[in-house]
């Protein structure tokens, strides 16, 4: 394999650059996650041996691989040596649809993230199935490859940069 995939949010969070170029001016280069490529050359599900039906028609398979947006937060909690510690976690972002009420996007390709919600986007990858079970006991639906209708995208560059220097404190 080659270097470690880092999320585009991490760039922000290292140390300020020596030449004195502001971190939100930088220029990122287009990464791939390697998710998609062990995603595109595993090869096809076997039949299910329990008997258990396949997915329907149209219906992407359980374990299909998602970029979902979400972004990392902490709270303030004791370490496991009695000292104050910071504990971090994700945070899937929800959105509000018409139809649906409160549902979570889930995207087949960063591109697609990319396209429906900007570039500084922070994503996780996860699996289709889990996720769609894990928010459904919340009462939110997973839209998978949504049209976004285009505006002022939820995340910045310069959101990046704010978030990455907040956490640094």
């Amino acid at each position: 394999m080659g270097a470690p995939i880092r999320s585009r949010l991490l760039d922000f969070a290292e140390p300020e650059d020596p030449s004195g170029t502001d971190l939100a001016q930088r220029t990122p280069q287009s990464l791939r996650s390697a998710l998609q490529d062990l995603a595109e050359a595993a090869p096809p599900p076997r039949a299910a041996t329990d008997g258990r039906p396949g997915p329907r028609p149209g219906v992407p398979a359980y374990h299909t691989p998602v970029c979902v947006p979400a972004h990392p937060r902490s709270v303030a909690g004791t370490g496991t040596d009695g000292r104050p510690a910071r504990v971090p976690f994700i945070v899937l972002e929800l959105f509000q649809h018409p139809a649906h009420g409160t549902v979570a996007f889930a995207f087949t390709s960063p591109a697609r993230l990319v396209e429906a919600l900007g570039e500084s986007q922070p994503w996780v990858a996860a699996s289709l199935g889990p996720l769609a079970e894990g928010v459904r006991e919340q009462g939110v639906t997973v839209l998978l490859d949504p049209r976004v209708t285009p505006g002022e995208p939820s995340w910045r560059t310069d959101d990046l940069a704010a978030f990455a220097r907040e956490v640094r404190r």
